[in-house]
């Protein structure tokens, strides 16, 4: 059985880890702007896909890094974070108390510890915190799946090609396309059948999405929102991957050459103005990839809205010659650094000379004390 305080250890690694992966996901995408590649979104969704799963995997890179070591092949590498900057001090890196400063190095595994014996208040409020958290964030996947079955199960089974039941719908004003073990569904508003344009461009749009596997992404996404509730950054990661397959599948459509690239506009502009009077329903209903969603807050702030972004990359859309090989020149180096961020973010394994070097001049640091304040009562005493 695995111990909790491990799996807690994990859980904290995982935040550490999206916050610093999507701090250089931002840096690599303001040096792939500079350098022309702004428009890459295959690349770039493959990209935070490939980053996603090593940040999933991290537990078996440090694993798997912590065997080398044991066998001797990795034994004088020593990446840990924390024993760099305990080396960093003992070189006189930076002026402080020498007990303050290991009680700040053990800030840590004074927390999971404390937080898995459930000692201080502390400790209760972020107990308390995440599991109300969790509570209502799974409560309200459950409601979304609920909503969306319901409206699934009350559309009619117009056609079906192999796996992909195609549905009609007069719950929806949008087309989106989901789901279940084995089955994909597209469901389109009724009132498509009507406008031949919109009807094609609606499922040539679907159908990409389940092309390119977004279903999926999309399902392990919403599943582990109840998990990250409180982490901003994976909510910004989400919609990075919202935005990233939403180009790429408009790409992907008016690259087929198959649709007029002024007819996928009009769509777009067309579903989107239905939107704002969708129902309640399918507002919250989740897991699903939509055609086109009103991007209400840009309109209040003033902003440019998603849906604007959209047309203009379709109108300035360029294809990116050897794709392959700029994926791995740029992914090389996003995992490595992922990978050795979370081999370094692990608390150490044993005592290294450092931290014993640490426990020295922390105890004679406070035999020092005791020794003024003996010295100071005995000046008083007499």
């Amino acid at each position: 059985m695995i111990p909790v305080d491990a799996v807690l250890d994990a859980f904290i690694n995982a935040n550490i880890l999206f916050c610093f992966a999507y701090v250089i996901w931002v840096a690599a995408r303001v040096t792939l702007a500079r350098i022309g590649l702004k428009n890459a979104f295959a690349t770039q969704l493959k990209l935070l896909n490939t980053v996603f799963v090593t940040i999933v995997c991290a537990p078996l890179i440090a694993a798997a890094f912590g065997s080398l070591q044991s066998a001797g092949l990795a034994k004088g590498l020593n990446l840990n974070l924390s024993d760099f900057v305990v080396s960093y001090y003992l070189n006189g890196g930076f002026e402080m108390k020498a007990s303050a400063f290991e009680e700040l190095v053990a800030l840590r595994n004074t927390f999971t510890l404390n937080v898995v014996s459930g000692v201080g208040w502390l400790a209760w409020a972020v107990i308390g915190t995440f599991l109300a958290g969790f509570a209502i964030g799974t409560v309200r996947l459950f409601f979304s799946v609920f909503c969306l079955h319901r409206i699934v199960a009350g559309s009619y089974a117009w056609r079906r090609f192999g796996r992909i039941s195609l549905c009609l719908s007069d719950r929806t004003m949008v087309p989106f396309s989901t789901r279940g073990l084995w089955t994909y569904y597209v469901v389109l508003p009724s009132h498509m059948l009507a406008n031949d344009h919109e009807l094609k461009v609606s499922i040539a749009h679907e159908f990409q999405h389940i092309r390119q596997g977004d279903l999926e992404w999309e399902i392990l996404l919403e599943a582990l929102k109840p998990f990250f509730f409180l982490n901003p950054a994976y909510h910004a990661w989400k919609r990075q991957v919202e935005e990233l397959r939403e180009f790429n599948c408009d790409s992907a459509v008016l690259g087929r050459g198959l649709i007029d690239i002024r007819v996928y506009c009009d769509t777009l502009l067309s579903v989107c103005q239905k939107t704002l009077r969708r129902d309640r329903d399918f507002v919250i209903a989740v897991p699903k990839v939509t055609l086109v969603t009103a991007d209400r807050s840009a309109l209040r702030e003033g902003k440019r809205s998603f849906l604007e972004n959209r047309i203009l990359s379709l109108l300035n859309t360029r294809q990116l010659a050897h794709p392959r090989i700029v994926f791995l020149a740029l992914v090389l180096p996003l995992v490595t650094a992922i990978a050795l961020f979370a081999v370094a973010i692990q608390r150490p394994a044993d005592w290294s000379q450092d931290r014993l070097m640490l426990s020295t001049v922390v105890n004679l640091e406070r035999l020092d004390h005791i020794n003024r304040m003996s010295t100071f009562g005995r000046i008083r005493n007499e």
